[in-house]
């Protein structure tokens, strides 16, 4: 959520840094919070000024009557004020009302090295490796997947629709392997804390790291218990400290979980969804940091060569892209998406998208942190990235290390997990 004093103090920073996102920046809620803002504070004003004159006159009543004079005028007049009172309260609780929808469905502001414009104005910041092209004709991963035996779309349709996809056998095992093995090497080398969390959360949760209101059509929700299943670990993971205040020793935190994630993809009509590229449900290994404001600039950097690592080691090539302000998500101030080269459908496959959402997301959470003991809480700032997210991880391993005979290597880095060398049809 966006600061409502800086925002006060300085409103053209805010236009200046919303309008680069684009159609939606939602800058015309500016001027609506900035014009609510000053009748919330009139409202204030008035009412503590006549709440002080009720207290004074109450004391003047009383004493009235305590000498037996006459206090009917000044009791009528203390009636016309609680009444007035009663209706300034009201403007002011309406006022906070609207200025905290509007705030809640504006975005992070783009840090200041981030450039206008769309997609298409996205920045290559470096990349690893050599596109691959296979000296035979390669196969996608789904007619790979079929042919091994690995990967069951009609079933899943069957069980559950379309974008439901079935592992099964040496595919199920592939995909438990990965994770079991990304794990390990953030709890191992980069310091993450393991979760095991749920899978379902409150509103109050999506609401704090910022699907909540505005993109409640890509999400599954149960109505009989009001709970919403997670499109990330990112949700829960940053939830854990909700309404808390740290001590500056407890940061940075780092947090990490493998979940399943649910989204409905509302947004995905004409784009291709065939084999693993688009899905309703899918694994994910999440990074969840949480910084100092000085420090996340840079912790953004190491998280997301945090998720390279994985890449690395499994021998995919890879580039780092630096998103656009209108490409950026809804809470982010900074993404890195990196992106891995897929053979058999020839094309960049994003894999991980590594953010810095400053203070936005711990405002809508209420995490707050003490610098010191004794001082004032301030916000830290929130970071996420996957590392990595698992169906286009999977896409890209069988058709990078796919044969000319059906076959797919197992990258060496999970071969004693897995118990194989290669899938064989």
């Amino acid at each position: 959520m966006l600061d409502l004093r800086g925002l006060r103090a300085d409103p053209d920073r805010f236009r200046t840094a919303l309008s680069v996102r684009g159609a939606g920046g939602n800058v015309g809620a500016i001027d609506r919070v900035l014009e609510l803002d000053e009748v919330r504070r009139a409202a204030i004003t008035e009412a503590d000024a006549l709440k002080a004159r009720r207290n004074e006159v109450s004391r003047t009543i009383g004493e009235k009557k305590r000498a037996g004079e006459d206090a009917e005028a000044l009791i009528l007049e203390m009636r016309e004020v609680g009444a007035r009172i009663s209706q300034l309260d009201a403007t002011v609780a309406d006022a906070d009302h609207e200025i905290q929808e509007l705030l809640l469905v504006t975005p992070n502001l783009p840090l200041p090295e981030v450039e206008p414009g769309g997609e298409e104005d996205n920045e290559l910041i470096r990349s690893w490796g050599e596109p691959l092209r296979h000296p035979f004709d390669a196969r996608p991963h789904w007619e790979l997947g079929e042919t091994l035996g690995i990967l069951d779309l009609p079933r899943g349709a069957k069980v559950s629709g379309s974008g439901f996809p079935v592992l099964r056998g040496a595919g199920a095992r592939l995909q438990r392997s990965l994770i079991e093995w990304m794990l390990q090497v953030h709890l191992d080398e980069h310091g993450y804390e393991e979760f095991h969390l749920p899978y379902l959360v409150t509103e109050e949760s999506l609401t704090g790291t910022g699907q909540l209101p505005k993109f409640a059509e890509e999400s599954y929700r149960t109505d009989r218990d009001g709970l919403w299943l997670i499109p990330t670990a990112e949700v829960p993971l940053t939830n854990l400290r909700r309404d808390e205040i740290l001590s500056a020793e407890e940061l940075p935190i780092r947090y990490t979980s493998s979940t399943p994630c649910f989204r409905r993809e509302a947004g995905a009509a004409g784009k291709d969804t065939r084999g693993l590229l688009r899905v309703h449900q899918f694994e994910k290994v999440e990074l969840v940091r949480i910084e100092h404001p000085d420090r996340s600039r840079d912790a953004l950097e190491e998280l997301t060569a945090e998720a390279e690592t994985i890449l690395q080691r499994l021998g995919l090539s890879y580039r780092v892209v630096r998103l656009a302000a209108g490409d950026l998500g809804f809470s982010a101030a900074l993404t890195y998406d990196l992106e891995v080269w897929a053979p058999g459908v020839e094309r960049w496959l994003e894999v991980s998208s590594c953010s810095n959402f400053t203070d936005y997301q711990a405002r809508r959470a209420n995490i707050r942190f003490r610098p010191a003991p004794g001082e004032k809480p301030e916000f830290p700032h929130t970071l996420n990235g996957s590392a990595l997210a698992l169906p286009r991880l999977m896409v890209a391993i069988l058709e990078t290390y796919q044969a000319e005979d059906g076959s797919v290597e197992i990258p060496e880095v999970i071969r004693d997990r897995m118990g194989l060398d290669r899938l064989v049809p």
